[in-house]
């Protein structure tokens, strides 16, 4: 029940809105807070051409701007901003499974590589008896790194910055790491990927790393 609830969790918050909705919003670029006014016409412009819009996002590259465009208009569900919000509810909930053995959660937001190594690391885990206390204190950031579309494929990297406080201990129930009264700080990058042909509104995990 833990891990339908978890991979319900992750279809709600990572997911595209429902395809039955009468009018789906379109994809939203800009971040909340006050809106810019409309370009103005430079010299020499044609009146009455088109502008495109810019992705209001401080930090995001031209490479980036250009992948998530891509995204959007392969899948006009794609909500930026939405996602860095299920991104981070995403990596709460990978991280907390991983920490308390579900693998069946862990499979229904990993990809298969990803689970394989995850299952690798459940396994010597078990295997040395030890168990692990870990509490994911906060997220204190979370920004896209790289966004790319390769049809049918959409992947977006992006970094995580947190603070984790942990302990694991022997068989014997002995400390022989960490501490639960001292957090500590890590950046991780994950890439999350989606076909966008696919039923399914999922995205999945499929490639972590220190970042």
């Amino acid at each position: 029940m833990v891990a339908a609830f978890l991979g319900l969790r992750l279809y709600s918050v990572l997911g595209r809105r429902a395809e039955h909705e009468e009018q789906p919003l379109p994809p939203r670029f800009e971040p909340k807070g006050p809106r810019t006014d409309a370009p103005r016409s430079q010299p020499g412009e044609q009146t009455g051409a088109v502008v495109p819009p810019r992705i209001l996002v401080p930090g995001v590259t031209p490479a980036i701007e250009r992948g998530i465009r891509e995204i959007a208009a392969a899948d006009r569900h794609f909500d930026m901003l939405a996602f860095l919000e299920g991104a981070k509810a995403a990596y709460r909930m990978v991280l907390e499974a991983f920490w308390r053995g579900d693998r069946e959660a862990l499979a229904r937001l990993c990809d298969a590589d990803v689970l394989e190594g995850f299952n690798a690391a459940l396994d010597a885990r078990e295997a040395a008896g030890e168990t692990l206390d870990y509490k994911l204190v906060r997220i204190e950031d979370a920004n896209i790194v790289a966004a790319d579309y390769r049809a049918p494929m959409a992947r977006i990297t992006v970094r995580f910055g947190a603070d984790i406080a942990a302990v694991t201990r022997n068989a014997e129930g002995q400390v022989i790491a960490g501490s639960l009264n001292d957090a500590v700080e890590i950046r991780d990058l994950w890439t999350f990927s989606r076909s966008t042909q696919s039923t399914s509104p999922d995205w999945l995990v499929d490639e972590t790393d220190e970042g």
